[in-house]
């Protein structure tokens, strides 16, 4: 039995969606039990918790022997504030445990990342089960739990490659929790941004990506409509600036904000089938 704990270092679920999650982790996956921190249901302004208190959930969960995984229930905004004590305050269980999400909690991902700490998992979450077709999302993430790789992303294999929302990845170039991606294939995403954003987000982080083996590029979802067209789409842009900066522009990728989600292990893994 493999035991998962679910915190939200970013922003709260609602408790009926968690049991929607758990009743269908119970029902087709017998080898996992998941056990929600009731710090997932909590609510301070926008965040799920105050920062003591979303940090000290994350902690629980990390540090727990008795944990095998650590699951973030939702992104949002807010990983980032906790970060630094929350690695600073991690013990030797936590480090071997796998840390499952993306979007905001991509900061968390590369800051276990750069420092060593488990293994980091873009992955479904469980408010992903909201989405249209999200029962197959969340399904993909207790699959790899269960020991399924068969939804992780198809180009996996040959570089270690990694996995970030581009707005997420923007923040966190430059700081402290940023790992060293020489080599990396690196792999963004955007949702909600207007195309004249995606293209000041990669005018900022091409400058951070010297030596890494290439860009993929996943959905870029729900683009706002600006009062003018910018007159270039998502692909044209993220070609042109790995154009500008030498960096190896690799094709598209099966990520983002969308049940399409697929599964990228930081690091260098073995390739698998595409699904």
């Amino acid at each position: 039995m493999r035991r998962i704990a679910i915190c939200a270092p970013a922003t709260p679920i609602k408790r009926k969606l968690a049991t929607r999650v758990a009743t269908l982790a119970a029902a087709d996956y017998p080898g996992l039990e998941l056990s929600f921190h009731e710090q997932c249901f909590a609510s301070e302004g926008h965040f799920a918790g105050s920062d003591a208190v979303r940090l000290a959930a994350l902690l629980e969960c990390a540090n727990d022997p008795g944990f095998d995984a650590v699951w973030f229930a939702k992104g949002g905004y807010g990983s980032n504030r906790i970060a630094r004590d929350a690695l600073g305050g991690m013990n030797e269980h936590a480090a071997h445990k796998c840390y499952l999400g993306y979007s905001d909690c991509g900061t968390l991902l590369g800051a276990l990342y750069r420092a060593g700490i488990g293994q980091p998992v873009h992955a479904p979450m469980p408010v992903d089960l909201k989405r249209e077709g999200g029962d197959a999302a969340v399904r993909r993430t207790l699959d790899w739990l269960a020991g399924d790789s068969s939804g992780q992303e198809c180009s996996i294999g040959g570089e270690p490659a990694v996995a970030f929302n581009l707005m997420t990845l923007a923040m966190l170039v430059g700081t402290e929790f940023m790992p060293p991606l020489a080599g990396h294939v690196v792999m963004i995403e955007e949702v909600a941004e207007h195309l004249y954003a995606i293209d000041r987000m990669m005018f900022h982080v091409t400058q951070h990506l010297h030596e890494i083996a290439g860009i993929r590029l996943g959905e870029v979802s729900k683009v706002p409509e600006n009062d003018r067209a910018f007159g270039a789409d998502a692909v044209a842009i993220v070609q042109d600036w790995c154009h500008r900066s030498g960096i190896p522009y690799l094709g598209r990728a099966r990520i983002g904000h969308s049940a399409e989600n697929r599964i990228v292990p930081f690091g260098l893994v073995e390739p698998v089938l595409a699904a």
